[in-house]
């Protein structure tokens, strides 16, 4: 904004503008609300402005608040003929406007979109980058065996980035696989409820849905010769399936839950399919393997 001309008044208006908008917009985006004491609808807009700053905060968002009857130079800029008009600024320009956004979910849907399309620079970026090494460590010893040095780093991560999904993931597997199921579950009984509906959250919550009933076993050859000696012993078939899931064989534990399903889906309330299900959902849906079972599953179901 050019200040050839302009009153003091104007003057210091724009130099505030930049301190508190342009400046800050360089690497963050910045909401300017424009409002006035008299405004009924900026009082109603105000709070969920407020709450939805705060908790975009760590993705590089902030509030700035303009009172038109105060910086009427600066609205005028911005051509704001109504109240309230809210801007979303960055890099010194506006990038969106976001006034008819008047609700929690409409600002943060708007907000998810601008921000998935912008370099912003968060204090989220920042600490993944700052955990990466830790959470691959963490991964790296509980591939390895030592559940109880991955429960150790990944307890660390998740107190320095409460908010990280992966940290979270990680500590529940790695308590499930070291037997501290209580604790797990204490976990996500606390988990912030944006974290439980993470993808790789629900995976996890899967695992431990897995470990809580499967125990690793050292020899499953007694299981194994009487469900060969009797096929339709579904009680036997599905705790051989457990201890295959327990000794981390998948795929051996999908075929004995799609055998039992293809006896009786109906045993003990369809049992062996929720327990197949559950292991998907442990895996991944998206993951491959998975997509090749559930085809299995269908073909069993609708033939």
């Amino acid at each position: 904004m050019a200040t050839m001309g302009l009153s003091e008044a104007d003057r210091q208006a724009v130099e505030e503008f930049r301190q508190s908008v342009v400046e800050p917009s360089r690497t963050a985006l910045v909401i300017v609300d424009f409002w006035a004491e008299w405004c009924g609808p900026c009082k109603q807009l105000a709070p969920v402005l407020e709450k939805v700053s705060a908790d975009y905060a760590a993705k590089g968002v902030k509030l700035v608040k303009i009172n038109v009857d105060e910086n009427g130079f600066i609205a005028a800029q911005f051509r704001v003929q109504s109240i309230p008009a809210v801007y979303a600024m960055f890099q010194g320009q506006p990038v969106a406007d976001l006034t008819q956004a008047r609700t929690e979910g409409q600002l943060k849907q708007m907000l998810d979109q601008i921000l998935a399309q912008l370099p912003i620079e968060s204090e989220e970026q920042q600490q993944a980058q700052e955990i990466e090494p830790l959470l691959a460590m963490a991964d790296e010893a509980l591939l390895g065996g030592d559940a109880g040095r991955a429960v150790s780093i990944f307890s660390q991560i998740v107190q320095m980035a409460p908010h990280s999904a992966e940290a979270l993931a990680g500590l529940i597997r790695a308590l499930a696989v070291n037997g501290q199921f209580d604790d797990a579950e204490a976990m996500l009984e606390a988990a912030a409820p944006e974290l439980l509906k993470t993808h790789i959250v629900q995976q996890a919550k899967a695992a431990l849905a897995l470990a809580r009933e499967a125990r690793p076993v050292a020899d499953l050859s007694a299981l194994e010769a009487k469900v060969a000696a009797n096929p339709d012993d579904l009680e036997a078939r599905f705790e051989l399936a457990n201890g295959y899931v327990a000794n981390g064989d998948r795929q051996a534990a999908a075929d004995q839950l799609l055998e039992s399903i293809a006896i009786d889906r109906g045993w003990n309330g369809g049992a062996a399919r929720a327990q197949l299900l559950t292991l998907f959902e442990a895996v991944g849906l998206e993951d491959p393997w998975v997509s090749a079972q559930r085809r299995r599953l269908s073909a069993i179901l609708f033939t």
